[in-house]
């Protein structure tokens, strides 16, 4: 290792301590399953609501698994909460009908915000394959929905492809067509190397698309949890994420601390390229999330 270079990196890498706070966040959550689930939801709603979130979302089970549960979730933060809520709504295992009665049941719940994708197959299913009644896609899921209400639309864009995607041209192709119909933003799958998030940006300018890219943050607890996940998405994991939590599994608060760690140095550098809206995977959970918007100079808003 060449100690000369290895300290004019680290002295020259900014400070947290100097930033100002001029960042838009937004956090997603999933419906709780149980009484307990959804005590730990409800305390990261009551811990996160301070930092002013942009918006919060909630997810949506394959094939609508959960999509009660989701509608109960999303009217409860609208109801008792001043956050904008978000509603994930897929294409998967419904007709156009069943869309439009969940989406006219959310706007009635004051909910004016929805995440639309396509959805990923159901059960384990190899390939997506749309209801014969329903959406093919998420274009055309934006469509129907931009027609049926005035809702401010989010769809999903993935900097490393989407596993489905013929090619990376294709992909991108897919993400303007899916803006076009309607959408104002699209926010990334999870990725782990700031220049993925800067290629795919400019990749995204050079293909004619100019509307906003959040970034997706999965703050990493769960090492061997983010590699299954990272196979089904097609998300590469570096070499040295691995070795950062080798030794932790029986280690829970080393590893929440490595996590703090990782994510807020990920999100200072994407910041130092010119991010300023991070949308975060919080797994219903507020201190990683929090941590890291601490960080990043982002403070409680008080009244006074």
């Amino acid at each position: 290792m060449n100690l000369d270079s290895e300290a004019r990196r680290a002295h020259a890498s900014p400070l947290f301590a100097g930033l100002p706070g001029d960042i838009g966040v937004s956090f997603e959550f999933f419906p709780p399953k149980t009484e307990k689930m959804e005590e730990t939801l409800w305390e990261s709603i009551v811990t996160l609501a301070p930092l002013t979130p942009r918006f919060v979302s909630v997810t949506y089970g394959a094939g609508g698994t959960t999509r009660e549960r989701t509608h109960n979730t999303v009217a409860r933060i609208v109801r008792e909460t001043g956050i904008p809520a978000a509603a994930h709504l897929t294409c998967v295992d419904a007709t156009r009908d069943e869309i439009a009665e969940i989406a006219d049941a959310y706007w009635q719940a004051g909910v004016r915000h929805i995440v639309a994708l396509r959805g990923d197959p159901p059960g384990g299913a190899a390939r997506f394959e749309p209801h014969t009644q329903g959406y093919a896609n998420a274009v055309e899921l934006v469509a129907g929905l931009r027609q049926q209400h005035p809702f401010e639309l989010s769809v999903s864009a993935y900097p490393e492809t989407h596993p489905d995607a013929a090619s990376p041209a294709a992909d991108l192709d897919n993400l303007k067509r899916k803006l076009d119909a309607g959408a104002s933003r699209a926010i990334t799958q999870f990725f782990f190397e700031p220049d993925t998030f800067f290629r795919f940006q400019d990749a995204c300018l050079a293909a004619g698309i100019d509307a906003e890219i959040v970034p997706g943050i999965m703050p990493v607890t769960n090492f061997a949890a983010i590699q299954r996940m990272s196979g089904m998405t097609g998300t590469a994991v570096p070499d040295w994420l691995g070795h950062l939590f080798e030794g932790l599994d029986e280690k829970p608060a080393a590893r929440q601390l490595v996590a703090a760690t990782v994510a807020a140095e990920f999100c200072r550098r994407l910041y130092a390229g010119g991010v300023r809206n991070f949308h975060f995977y919080t797994l219903n959970r507020a201190e990683l999330s929090y941590a890291i918007c601490h960080l990043l100079g982002l403070r409680p808003e008080t009244t006074t």
